[in-house]
């Protein structure tokens, strides 16, 4: 990352406020710095207006009161108490107004940092490593980014909007108090103030502590949710709706105490804060009402002085709203800054180039790589694909064939050894560039919630809609596009669930034929589905590897047949490689996988036959009954 973003534990508001400001006075953009600068002296204007006020309610007292001498030379038409009283009102709808403006100038502002910092952190996200995102669960990742950012806008509007001002009112307040009536008056509203702003600071600290076991139950809840509704359909093979339920209950009912203890501490809260500025006021409006009596002050003065406590109340709850705010903000976004400290595992190294493909031949020279340090996966594997050849790479479960690919398309960085492609090391050049040179057609295929179209155009999304039509016929998938209701504008549903496991594979090799790489990946691309669809989808693989330097990572031995190479991993190392006809003569660890293989699927169509013979002699001893 360009700049380091300081976690909400480790620093305090000042700290997060500094690092928010590139955000809030974007070196880039004229017109927000001058939105800033115009609300910054609207402030100001609308503070010392609303100072002002109070001394147009006191004249207007003392003119009531007879006592005209304490009322200033005015012009004319603000002599009459009525007309004090009206301009009094007049002053504060001014001040209002201001504030207004105020808030409308940096509206813009506060959204272009929360727009900034929710793409920076969508950006992050992407750029962290698979295993990032395999040891965490996206549902809660998207609560956190969710309440970070409108944690951010909290932060960016109250400091800015709320705080600044309120620090200039304390001080026009006092320096009011100090001068006019002594600072007996400025040392008791100061001690109220301490008292006030200490016990606020307190009583949020013991929230925020509440606050953060609220978060992670409402984590933990909205994560349970996604996962039992993204699974919906084991859930219901299983007939387990109740179990998810009671799940799902437990975190809500933590987060339902967490909740209630929250709202609970807030009336504590209030309810001390008025308590201690109630006692500041009364010792305050004391001390008045007896220099009253002793005819040192007006009744004006008298009034004066409770409008001004009555004006700094607000300010001062807007002190424990805000420093609650702002408290809570930092424990929204704590975890959404953690995410952006997270480093990037895979990254360009400095002045790395993008990938020159030429001829597409691939190498992997004596590469070792592990997941764990205790546990290796690849042990000095060591190949080569020729450029436009396909070679095969089966074994048993856990040999290491789908870290391959993975590590081929530089998702994790090899301990040892080399990866080339066209005599480049992969480390050496741009993962932009790596990745769009080749393409991959998964095992599990899952696409976007949108459109049939967009997802065969996710793998060229400047590609016209002919060239989206040419893919899919390529993919032997256009006919049956064409057969549905609103053809390529149909909907494929959540991770495609709407398609069949063949649809959606053909839909993933269509958008690889429309990227049109020169180097591809087929990932058990046939392993999950029926016999008969695994051999259309073979066509359809063979079609698009034409030409191209493929890699096959196969469980069933049938679909690479006809491969150039076939490398048989067992352990993370490689047992032995060569044709079919070759390795089947070498009577080895392929031969007997084979024979394992060949055994099943003559099980499997025995038992196939088995079932068609007893459902049409189920028939035949029914058509008599029928007939009768």
């Amino acid at each position: 990352m360009a700049e380091k973003t300081v976690s909400a534990d480790s620093g305090s508001t000042f700290r997060t406020l500094r690092n928010l400001w590139p955000y809030m006075w974007p070196a880039d953009r004229a017109d927000l710095r001058a939105r800033v600068a115009w609300a910054t002296v609207l402030l100001v204007v609308a503070k010392l207006t609303l100072v002002a006020g109070p001394y147009f309610f006191k004249w207007a007292t003392d003119a009531l009161a007879g006592d005209a001498k304490s009322v200033p030379p005015l012009p004319t038409f603000l002599l009459a108490p009525v007309m004090l009283v009206v301009a009094y009102n007049v002053v504060r709808l001014v001040q209002l107004g201001f504030n207004q403006l105020r808030d409308a100038l940096f509206a813009r502002v506060g959204q272009y940092a929360v727009r900034q910092l929710a793409f920076r952190t969508f950006i992050h996200m992407h750029q962290l490593s698979l295993r990032f995102h395999l040891e965490r669960r996206t549902g809660g990742l998207s609560r956190i980014i969710e309440r970070g950012t409108k944690g951010i806008e909290t932060i960016v509007r109250f400091t800015v909007l709320n705080t600044l001002p309120t620090i200039l009112e304390f001080a026009l307040t006092a320096g009011i108090f100090a001068v006019t009536y002594g600072w007996k008056y400025v040392a008791v509203v100061a001690v109220t103030v301490w008292l006030y702003i200490w016990f606020t600071i307190r009583a949020s600290d013991w929230r925020i502590v509440i606050r953060r076991d609220m978060n992670d139950s409402d984590t933990d809840a909205s994560t349970k949710a996604i996962d039992s509704l993204l699974n919906f359909e084991t859930v219901k093979y299983f007939n387990n709706e109740s179990m998810e339920a009671e799940r799902f209950d437990r975190s809500m009912a933590r987060y339902e105490i967490s909740a209630t203890r929250i709202w609970t501490s807030l009336g504590w809260l209030n309810f001390g804060q008025g308590v201690i500025f109630g006692l500041g006021t009364v010792v305050v409006m004391c001390l008045s009402a007896l220099e009253v009596q002793a005819g040192t002050q007006t009744v004006g003065d008298f009034v004066f002085i409770n409008a001004m406590l009555m004006q700094l109340s607000v300010p001062l709850n807007f002190i424990g709203f805000i420093y609650r705010e702002i408290r809570q903000g930092l424990t929204d976004i704590e975890q959404m800054f953690d995410l952006l400290d997270v480093p990037q595992e895979i990254v360009d190294r400095p002045g790395a180039k993008p990938l020159a493909v030429g001829a597409g031949k691939v190498e992997f020279r004596d590469v070792h790589f592990s997941y764990d340090p205790n546990r290796k996966i690849l042990k000095g594997i060591s190949f080569e694909v020729p450029a436009g050849k396909t070679v095969a790479i089966v074994g048993p479960s856990g040999a290491g064939k789908s870290t391959i690919s993975r590590l081929l398309f530089r998702f994790y960085d090899i301990q040892g050894g080399k990866i080339l492609i066209d005599g480049q090391d992969i480390r050496d050049v741009t993962q932009e560039s790596l990745r769009a040179a080749i393409g991959m057609v998964p095992q599990d295929t899952v696409l976007f919630n949108d459109t049939i179209a967009y997802n065969i155009r996710y793998g060229r999304v400047d590609a016209s809609e002919e060239d989206v039509r040419k893919a899919a016929e390529l993919a032997q998938i256009g006919p049956f596009i064409e057969r549905l209701p609103d053809g390529y504008r149909s909907m494929v549903g959540e991770r495609g669930l709407k398609l069949s496991g063949g649809e959606k594979q053909r839909v993933a090799i269509a958008r690889t034929i429309l990227k049109a790489p020169p180097i591809l990946m087929l990932d058990e691309a046939t392993s999950a589905l029926d016999s008969h669809t695994e051999q259309e989808i073979q066509a359809a693989l063979d079609l698009v590897s034409q030409g191209r330097t493929t890699i096959v990572i196969a469980h069933r031995l049938s679909t690479v047949i006809s491969a150039d190479e076939i490398i048989v991993l067992q352990d993370g190392q490689i047992a032995e490689r060569g044709t079919h006809a070759a390795l089947m003569g070498k009577a080895g660890l392929y031969a007997s996988m084979w024979d394992r293989q060949r055994e099943a699927t003559e099980a499997e169509e025995r038992l196939r036959i088995a079932r068609e013979s007893d459902e049409f002699g189920v028939v035949v001893r029914r058509r008599p009954s029928e007939v009768n």
